[in-house]
């Protein structure tokens, strides 16, 4: 088995482009509110589903050298499943949608603790994953327990999530880099 510097040599760029990705995304969900039903589903759906592709390869990447890197193949197949629904069924009312999001913050959520409570402090950089999995399962249930809320709410929150689990997945990229490089 392979150390966890070796782990953030190969990965801690990719969990920057997944951090970018995430930035991105919640920008453009603040800057254009009145955004039609349509867009959000499209842009929801093409930031699942990149994230679920590069979780996916990453899981792939590392499957010899991390133990349980089936966690981040599961949150990247339901990453991948919700975004190619999103793109199949584009008709779906703001309330599934709002579902679908829920189920989705939820899922990858637990799936985030979970992967940082299996890593036992490898690195002590844990806690950006937890609190990133938290962000997600917060997330998941309010957008759950107000599913009456505006549609212009949902993007400003989908929007301010993005974000701020885009930053931590940077800081977490760095963090692993910085590790790298003082070793």
């Amino acid at each position: 088995m392979m150390t966890g510097y070796q782990i953030s040599q190969h990965s801690w760029w990719i969990l920057a482009i997944r951090g970018v990705a995430a930035i991105l995304f919640g920008i453009a969900a603040l800057l254009w509110p009145h955004l039609t039903l349509l867009v959000l589903i499209y842009l929801f759906g093409a930031y699942a589903l990149v994230d679920g592709l590069v979780a996916v390869a990453v899981a792939l990447q590392e499957r010899n050298i991390v133990g349980h890197w089936w966690i981040l193949l599961i949150e990247g197949l339901a990453g991948i499943v919700v975004g190619l629904l999103a793109f199949f069924w584009p008709g779906i009312t703001a309330l599934v949608l709002l579902t679908l999001i829920a189920i989705w913050a939820i899922f990858t959520g637990v799936i985030e603790v979970a992967a940082a409570l299996s890593f036992r402090r490898a690195f002590g950089l844990e806690w950006t994953l937890v609190l990133g999995g938290v962000a997600s399962i917060l997330l998941g249930i309010a957008l759950a327990v107000s599913p009456a809320a505006g549609l212009l709410a949902l993007v400003w929150l989908i929007g301010l999530y993005a974000i701020v689990f885009g930053v931590l997945l940077l800081i977490r990229a760095f963090q692993f880099r910085s590790v790298l490089s003082s070793w």
